[in-house]
């Protein structure tokens, strides 16, 4: 559960800034109860964190509540449409729960806002920009 204290410290190390929460729902085979989990951290700590639901394309984007997440059963993802609203939203941090299998725009090279990719399970994919964060 160290993962869990990195998290923390990295909300509270944030308070004052423009964040959003980005759950990847392109599949049920998700860890439900721990993505709600970080969910509730970030609805406790930041209330005001964005929340944004997204495949393929993004589904919604409202207040951060962990009881609102819809999974799809489609399995097909991608990350450009996300981290291009980011951009244009001037995100200061983006948290992105995802297994990093989606798609992303090879004219995207990097990102100019900070991106931690909070990745369930046991492996720990290499990510083109920002960091990854094993949360298991």
């Amino acid at each position: 559960m160290r993962w869990h204290k990195t998290i923390l410290s990295m909300i509270q190390q944030r308070q004052g800034k423009k964040v959003a929460l980005a759950v990847d729902t392109s599949t049920n085979e998700a860890p439900v109860i721990l993505i709600n989990n970080i969910v509730k951290l970030f609805e406790q700590l930041k209330p005001d964190t964005l929340l944004v639901q997204a495949d393929f394309k993004i589904r919604s984007i409202s207040p951060v509540k962990s009881d609102s997440i819809k999974y799809q059963t489609h399995g097909k993802s991608s990350y450009t449409l996300v981290l291009e609203w980011a951009k244009e939203e001037q995100i200061d941090t983006l948290f992105y729960i995802t297994d990093v299998t989606g798609f992303f725009s090879e004219e995207m090279e990097k990102v100019d806002f900070e991106l931690f990719w909070l990745v369930p399970g046991n492996f720990l994919p290499r990510v083109p920009f920002g960091k990854a964060i094993k949360v298991a």
